[in-house]
């Protein structure tokens, strides 16, 4: 019996996305378990809604196709000009140290992340070109990069490479969304980087649905917010467009994280008005699109691909994991200062060094929900993930992919 396809339309897609986040956020509160090791209800009840569909594809029943990429890159966006939006003045002077030295970290691991592919992948006799699908192409890269460089090697021989890199991608995103909370959590309580007075305001937010912060937003700042953060789309895209006429390749997000940028700037500047209501109104709509983003993203992933990745493939992805998680505490946490902002950097670089920005998002969400806010993790984790690595990681990418096909050619494959 053939297996039936069921096409679900974006509408669809976006109805199954909060129910995974509403299921997610149920789990979260009957097993305690849960909220204690801050894995997020939308990787919790994504997953699952993954699985469900795992299911009923390898019994031969139907699979599922969701119609999701416009309306993730709408939600996508929004966040990153959120993100933008939070970053005052004083903290991009603050930040910008922290930048540069994230940004040298990102780009190291993904140099090791293609150096632990060859090295363990000659052990394993994996031939190079295929070994590399396992590296920064879909780790730091994600499911973006897996399918842009997988086709070089398909070109250079490696036929199987394109399935490699997706499946290995597919893993880093379960991965990354595992990982991260219970990380998060270990840094602190290893480090006692707690504040009784401030930690666990976001779960009691949560649990009440009422707001911990001083300044009571009202409904017409969340109207505002999300009035101030479409506009941000369309100066995004606008600034996405002169730049392509300009020939400068720029992703459409990171321009409209700036605009974000000059909408914080523009309202800072406005003195003797209290904005704090607003801004909140702001990170509300920005949580919102996160949780989408990340739900959708999830509840779509084809989990059977990781059925083909084999033995030598999946002990490659799983080296990757724990790597990460040794780099991210003695470099990202010890490098950036051993302080709580430090532990969320790391936390985010698990989720990204993984495959996905927004998985880094939801991790750092749900650790910041059990302790407490970290605004230079939240200004420097978008940049570098969302802007910066990709341009570091392409050029190391070639440089290794090169290498991968000069080894493959003296061992005669």
């Amino acid at each position: 019996m053939e297996r039936m396809i069921i096409k679900l339309s974006m509408f669809h897609t976006l109805a199954l996305g909060v129910l995974s986040i509403w299921f997610g956020d149920w789990l979260r509160a009957k097993f305690p378990f849960l909220k204690k090791y801050c894995l997020p209800g939308a990787v919790v009840g994504g997953t699952i809604f993954a699985i469900i569909s795992l299911l009923l594809y390898n019994a031969g029943i139907c699979e599922l196709q969701f119609d999701y990429k416009v309306a993730n890159s709408l939600f996508y966006c929004i966040f990153f000009a959120a993100s933008g939006a939070a970053a005052s003045l004083s903290l991009l002077k603050t930040g910008g140290k922290y930048v540069v030295l994230f940004c040298i970290s990102a780009a190291v691991l993904a140099a090791l992340q293609n150096g632990i592919a060859l090295g363990l992948g000659s052990v394993l006799r994996v031939p190079p070109l295929l070994s590399m699908m396992t590296g920064s192409i879909p780790m730091t890269g994600g499911h973006g990069n897996a399918a842009a460089f997988a086709p070089i090697a398909v070109q250079f021989g490696q036929s199987n490479a394109m399935e490699a890199a997706i499946a290995a991608a597919t893993f880093g995103l379960i991965s990354g969304a595992i990982i991260g909370g219970p990380f998060g959590r270990f840094i602190v309580r290893r480090h006692h980087l707690e504040d009784p007075a401030l930690d666990g305001k976001g779960e009691m937010e949560e649990e009440s649905g009422k707001s911990t912060m001083g300044n009571l937003m009202h409904k017409g700042d969340v109207v505002q917010a999300m009035y101030l953060m479409c506009f941000a789309l369309g100066v995004g895209g606008a600034v996405f467009t002169v730049l392509k006429a300009l020939h400068i390749s720029f992703p459409i997000h990171v321009c409209c994280m700036f605009a974000g940028i000059l909408i914080r700037l523009f309202f800072d500047a406005r003195k003797g008005a209290d904005h704090t209501a607003l801004y909140e109104g702001i990170d509300t709509v920005g949580d919102f699109s996160l949780g989408l983003f990340v739900s959708m993203s999830i509840i779509s992933m084809k989990l059977w691909t990781l059925a083909g990745m084999g033995l030598q493939l999946f002990i490659l992805c799983m080296a990757q994991a724990i790597f990460i998680i040794f780099y991210s505490y003695f470099v990202d946490f010890f490098g950036m200062g051993k302080n709580y902002d430090a532990a969320v950097i790391a936390v985010g670089h698990t989720g990204f060094g993984m495959g996905a920005v927004p998985v880094s998002m939801v991790t750092m969400t749900a650790v910041c929900k059990k302790y407490r806010y970290s605004k230079l993790a939240f200004f420097v984790v978008p940049v570098i993930g969302g802007f910066l690595s990709n341009i570091t990681n392409a050029i190391i990418i070639s440089k290794f992919l090169d290498i991968a096909h000069t080894m493959q050619m003296a061992m005669g494959l």
